[in-house]
């Protein structure tokens, strides 16, 4: 589903799209309250600026979300997955499990899951938070 832009916040955002970088440095400086990192690109500032803007007039995203992305961005797995080729083993009922993480989703028997909790309940026939399951959280 696409959300609607109002015309403002379009209009806004093609003049960010067209300013040079001495405007960007400004609006940077104006909107942060610092100047940016040396270096930076007029094309990433203005990236930015406009998801500044759109916070603003849209909102933000909650901040379990934000933390999530930012350790995303920093290379790190969030909490509560494995990244792949990490190997997963529970115990259930005296049998030992074992899961592969791959590129795709999980690998159980040969088989391919797109997510833990689809193994979990294939082992214990019930309703179970996946990552939960094997200890990831």
């Amino acid at each position: 589903m696409k959300i609607p832009v109002s015309e403002t916040l379009a209009a806004d955002i093609a003049k960010i799209e067209d300013l040079e970088r001495g405007k960007c440095l400004e609006l940077w400086r104006e909107a942060f309250g610092r100047s940016p990192p040396k270096h930076l690109s007029p094309r990433i500032m203005k990236r930015v600026l406009i998801w500044d803007l759109q916070c603003q007039v849209v909102g933000r995203v909650p901040a379990k979300t934000d933390r999530a992305l930012r350790q995303i961005a920093a290379g790190k797995a969030p909490p509560g997955t494995a990244k792949p080729g990490s190997h997963l083993i529970r115990e259930w009922n005296g049998r030992t499990y074992q899961v592969e993480v791959t590129g795709e989703g999980y690998v159980m028997d040969g088989k391919t899951y797109r997510s833990l909790s689809a193994i979990a309940r294939r082992i214990t026939g019930a309703q179970w938070s996946g990552p939960r399951f094997f200890g990831l959280t």
